[in-house]
């Protein structure tokens, strides 16, 4: 067997293996853990904002508290230091007038000392203004950085704000929009057709209900979920589309509709600006799907 032949059997032998790592990474949409989650409906969009709020509030909370103590240090050292030199200046004082009293008694040789004394005082007076001026700027920003800061208490009761609404929008979609109670009386198999006739009437609404319905009956909840998205898809919500195509693709990837789904995935991901999963889609249904229709308009929006 020459070269070129093995080349090509490895080829043709890798590209199932391509299409299954491809796949999965494409729909890794509304992972929240993912470190560039895509596809994201609209709550997991303020959850995953509001996480990133709690995260920069977490990390200026603490480069305020550090700023705070080093504040604090810096002031203390400098009261110190304004303490150490007014004791000084003021034993220099005592100094200085015991030296003016012995020079009016006629010791000569107090002058000179005195002069230097004096002069010693006076440097230490203004050095302790300049100090003065320090700490006073040091405590405007203190009290700039005071009125800022979050306290433990407060970022702990705005944690708690956003865990009771991620409770809220958990049980809103695990509740699910109420279906009629005509509906919730058929049988599934009677359900599965009354969702058909409605998407065939274009009425999304109802057809939404009644395959949310089957999902929790779990009566073909493959297509069921396949169907919400694609009412999705019509609707633009393009987010939410992907996120059924996904449920749908993991309960069973072999369907006769996955060329659809698959397409309408890629596109849906082109219109939330994920370009570069979308690219890798449509390559994969070029692949798969090398002779369906799915495949030309993939062709087609690659060039």
């Amino acid at each position: 067997m020459n070269r070129s032949v093995i080349v090509s059997f490895l080829i043709v032998a890798a590209v199932p293996t391509l299409l299954l790592c491809a796949e999965p990474s494409a729909f890794g949409a509304g992972d929240l853990s993912s470190p560039e989650p895509y596809g994201l409906t609209s709550n997991e969009k303020v959850i995953l904002e509001t996480k990133d709020k709690l995260k920069k509030v977490a990390q200026k909370s603490n480069s305020q508290a550090s700023q705070l103590d080093s504040l604090r240090e810096r002031i203390d050292g400098l009261q110190s230091i304004v303490e150490s030199i007014s004791r000084n200046t003021h034993n220099n004082k005592i100094n200085l007038n015991k030296l003016k009293e012995e020079e009016d008694l006629g010791f000569s040789n107090a002058t000179e000392y005195q002069t230097r004394l004096s002069g010693s005082i006076e440097q230490k007076g203004q050095k302790i203004e300049e100090l003065k001026a320090n700490i006073l700027e040091l405590s405007k920003l203190l009290d700039e950085i005071n009125t800022q800061y979050v306290t433990k208490d407060e970022y702990n009761t705005l944690v708690k704000s956003v865990n009771d609404f991620k409770d809220l929008v958990a049980k809103e979609l695990k509740s699910g929009k109420k279906v009629k109670s005509s509906a919730s009386k058929k049988s599934s198999a009677e359900l599965y057709n009354l969702a058909k006739k409605n998407y065939d009437k274009k009425y999304y609404t109802k057809a939404i209900q009644n395959y949310e319905e089957l999902i929790k009956r779990k009566y073909k909840p493959a297509y069921a979920h396949y169907m919400i998205g694609e009412m999705n898809y019509k609707r633009k919500n393009y987010a939410n589309a992907i996120s059924y195509f996904k449920k749908s693709s993991l309960l069973y990837s072999k369907a006769s509709y996955m060329p659809t789904l698959m397409l309408h995935t890629a596109i849906s991901m082109d219109k939330t600006g994920d370009n570069a999963h979308a690219k890798s889609f449509y390559k994969a249904i070029i692949a798969k799907y090398p002779n369906s229709k799915e495949a030309s308009e993939a062709k087609r929006r690659l060039k």
